[in-house]
């Protein structure tokens, strides 16, 4: 079967992988715009090229992967592409770090340029560790987000909702981190749990207890419940304010919470999202009391140019000495923090760019998308149903893609560029006509840049075909394979995005959530727990098969996966077994005749398997239609090795060795199962699959350009009987085990009493090396008591010294008696009595007056074993 050489003896999985990634050709994977076959495009998550492919994304990627090759090979014409996300603050620090700058020390376009170098280098990188990896990527429709052919489309984009009201400018309070110096959106913001102090302090004849006292100067109001007595005299009174001494009225507003401190509030802008509520509410006054550096402003009186905490320290100790600070206590609380630098943000109002958020538009397009796990859709629904705000999409940075907007100098009207000059990067270039209100040609260019969300989330658009005038020729893509922590952020704006952009379309039919990958102590990896795992190190030391086997049993999906090494090696020792039996089947099949193998199974431990194989294809095939690839290894796993290698191969060996009948239905058997295991196992280990499946074709065809397994094979009876058979060797080698046989020793006669006509042919004989005889009939037992059992922990403690006497009087009672024991017996001249479960009888049996030995399977199978002398 097998003309490229002699198999090795040992598999050799860097060796293999190195030279099948040699061989493969990347156009094999191009998706092809002109074939008639059903289109499958997946909307890949571009990751962020830091250059380090973490093992979070390989395992990410092999999710991806094991669809993509199985799609193909149930005829789909399927598109993996390749995206990166380029634009954030993380290149930014790292180039800052690399050349000893600051982004403000060299021209913006410089800065870039320096970003720029820097991600291609990041992404060469990150593009080697995925083919080590085996990913079967469409390298034809890669996209990179900050190349002008994408950020074009992203300004395309902007432009496009911009114009349907969907965008828009807006002074408003927003997430803002000092320390990135940029807004963020809520999505970005994480919520860490701390301590700080709640202050109580005298304001003006008020007690009030608050957490931020630097905000004191910030104060625009009190606010009181309606239904709190203590503060009905005062509300709608001026009161004057600690320290800085500007008046603010006392309002009354059911939102307050009376049994939280003293139970009167006061009201900054902003100290929290309830701060900005009452602030819209109330029609309040805005006081800037930080700046967009985390400092304090001038309104802040002698604070002015302190950071917040240092202007906490000075404020509480004034507070102290001026005698109306009153007391403090510990308060737990969550603070909202930057998600990149931990930073606690600041509620900033600021002018910046928005997109509207239609919660009730992103909610029915969510549904009409399919959602594994189904309780993924639930983090989505609770998310939308939070949002309060807009999405806030301009920052403060530079390396992003450009907000295409220029302000007259003279009306401040807004000028927007035509489509057809896009990309523009307004801070370099120019309009190319006045100003359509007041005819002025001195225009200023927008120097915020948008959110790299805004780059992403047109990822599915960008893949579909997208080109600004009508909805894509491919969309919707079939699925979004991503983690579970970007639901509220790349999914979100994503659904949003394609629903303004195409007029209410949803962009995916399905969405496959996946888990994350935790560290083998169970926590997220993470440098200070020293707890990371390289995908490199494990593809160095058991290849990248062996990861893939772990990235798909390791958990179901959506569930979190923690890394083990134990089962990164039994993945490896996994493809050991396999590849012994690949050997072994292939051995016999170059040894077979032309015309020798049989085009079906005619022996019943043949039929059994095939019986078998045919559920195994059945349940893998299911599995991996839902996506459950840890389902789909285990009974591949289970198939090979429990059923095939360890039951049916030791079977059948005297058939294959032999040269008598049936031999030409086994080597069909081995054939057609082996080539189906190669098959199954080809998206996940593709490349263990095509090195086997080579041999197996004498290289006359890879793997990856089969169709998907659908041999189907039903046979009720062979099941049955097939499982009695493995059951009757199984029950006679633990016999012979323990009766001190070698398991390869001649045994004698076996006779197996059943329900069934069974015809093994000679399977069990050769197997057991036995004369197996099978009966449809009962049975003729002769049952006598051949001996007893004793139960010295009862005897010995009773008898001591004469528990041989005790022994023999047992031995000496009639058969009946043994079966039914006496209430005494005479031991030594004296009557005893008999204890109670102190002795057993010990039965033996015979057929036609021939002694054998019982094995019994279940009430209708029996075994009688007679000894060969």
């Amino acid at each position: 079967m097998s003309d490229t050489g002699e198999i090795p003896k040992n598999y050799d999985p860097l060796e293999v992988e190195e030279r099948w990634l040699g061989i493969w050709k990347e156009e094999n994977y191009y998706f092809d715009r002109n074939s008639s076959k059903p289109r499958f495009i997946i909307d890949t998550p571009p990751p962020y090229p830091t250059g380090n492919f973490h093992i979070g994304n390989a395992f990410n990627w092999c999710y991806i992967d094991f669809i993509a090759r199985y799609k193909r090979m149930n005829g789909y014409n399927v598109m993996f592409p390749q995206g990166w996300d380029c634009h954030g603050l993380p290149t930014e620090v790292k180039v800052e770090e690399t050349h000893g700058i600051t982004k403000n020390d060299v021209p913006r376009t410089e800065f870039r340029e320096m970003c720029r170098e820097l991600t291609l280098e990041n992404i060469e990188k990150m593009r080697k560790s995925m083919r080590r990896c085996g990913f079967s990527n469409d390298w034809s429709n890669e996209y990179i987000t900050m190349l002008p052919e994408y950020y074009g489309k992203t300004q395309l984009s902007f432009l496009r909702m911009f114009e349907n009201g969907d965008v828009y400018q807006s002074e408003h309070p927003v997430n803002f981190c000092t320390r990135c110096e940029t807004a963020i959106a809520f999505a970005e913001v994480s919520y860490e749990d701390r301590t700080t102090k709640l202050n109580f302090f005298d304001f003006d004849g008020v007690e009030i207890a608050t957490t931020r006292p630097e905000l004191l100067a910030a104060c625009v109001a009190v606010a009181v419940h309606p239904d709190d007595n203590r503060y009905s005299e005062i509300s709608g009174k001026t009161l004057k304010v600690p320290i800085f001494g500007h008046g603010v009225k006392v309002i009354e507003d059911e939102a307050v919470d009376p049994s939280f401190g003293s139970g009167a509030v006061m009201i900054c802008t902003f100290g929290d999202k309830q701060d900005v509520h009452w602030w819209k509410k109330h029609n309040l006054d805005l006081r800037k009391a930080i700046d967009l550096k985390g400092r304090m402003t001038a309104i802040a009186g002698p604070y002015a140019g302190m950071t917040s905490q240092e202007c906490r320290n000075g404020i509480l100790s004034e507070m102290a000495e001026k005698g109306i600070l009153k007391r403090q206590e510990d308060l737990e609380q969550r603070v909202g923090a930057c998600w990149r630098c931990k930073t606690p943000i600041e509620i900033l109002s600021e002018r910046q760019w928005f997109v509207k958020v239609h919660n009730d538009e992103i909610l029915k397009a969510a549904d009409k998308i399919r959602w594994t796990p189904e309780h993924m859709k639930m983090r989505l629904e609770n998310w939308a149903s939070q949002m309060e705000w807009d999405w806030c999409i301009s920052r403060q940075r530079i390396f992003a893609t450009p907000i295409p907007v220029w302000f007259c100098n003279k009306c401040g009207e807004v000028m927007l560029p035509d489509e057809e000059d896009l990309p523009v990067d307004p801070t370099v270039d120019r309009p190319k006509r006045p100003c359509p209100k007041c005819g002025c040609t001195d225009f200023s260019g927008e120097t915020d840049v948008l959110d790299t969300w805004m780059d992403s989330s047109i990822s599915v658009l960008n893949i579909t075909g997208w080109d600004g005038k009508s909805v894509p020729e491919y969309f919707p893509a079939q699925i979004r394979p991503q983690g579970h922590d970007i639901i509220r952020t790349w999914a979100f704006y994503t659904i949003l995005r394609a629903g303004a952009l195409t007029g209410g379309g949803h962009p995916w039919d399905e969405i496959l959530v996946n888990g994350m990958v935790l560290g083998d102590d169970g926590f997220k990896m993470s440098k200070s727990r020293g707890n990371i795992i390289v995908p490199e190190e494990v593809l160095s030391k058991h290849g990248a098969d062996a990861f893939r086997q772990w990235s798909a049993s390791g958990a179901a999906t959506g569930q979190d996966i923690v890394f083990s090494w134990n089962d990164v090696i039994a993945a490896a020792r996994f493809q050991t077994k396999m590849w012994n039996i690949t050997r072994f089947v292939i051995m016999h099949l170059d040894k077979a005749e032309e015309g020798m193998i049989a085009d079906r199974p005619t022996v019943l431990s043949d039929r059994w398997l095939m019986a078998k194989l045919s559920s195994a294809i059945s349940e893998v095939t299911e599995s991996m239609d839902s996506y459950q690839y840890d389902r789909a290894v285990k009974t591949i796993r289970e198939f090979a090795r429990e059923i095939f290698a360890d039951n049916y191969i030791e079977m059948v060996k005297g058939r294959l060795y032999g040269s008598g009948e049936g031999k030409e239905s086994a080597l069909f058997a081995l054939k057609t199962s082996v080539d189906a295991l190669c098959r199954m196992l080809a998206p996940i280990t593709p490349f263990f699959a095509e090195e086997c499946y080579k041999h197996l074709t004498g290289g006359k065809e890879s793997v990856h350009e089969r169709t998907w397994v659908d041999y189907e094979y039903s046979d009720s009876d062979a099941e049955v009987q097939g499982d009695l058979l493995v059951r009757v060797v199984s029950e006679v080698r633990r016999y012979k085990h323990d009766e001190g046989f070698a398991l390869n020793a001649p045994l004698g006669h076996i006779v197996v009493y059943s329900p069934y006509e069974i015809n093994d042919g000679g399977d069990a004989s050769s197997t057991l090396n036995a004369d197996v005889e099978w009966k449809c009939e009962k049975p003729e037992l002769i049952k006598s008591v051949s001996d007893v059992r004793f139960n010295f922990g009862l005897i010995g403690p009773k008898f001591r010294k004469q528990a041989n006497a005790y022994m023999n009087a047992i031995r000496a009672l009639t058969e009946d008696e043994k079966i039914t024991p006496p209430r005494t017996v005479i031991m030594d001249g004296v009557e005893t009595e008999v204890l109670e479960n102190s002795f057993e009888p010990v039965y033996s049996y015979s057929v036609a007056g021939e002694k054998v030995d019982l094995l019994t399977l279940t009430d209708d199978v029996i075994l009688t074993v007679q000894k060969k002398e």
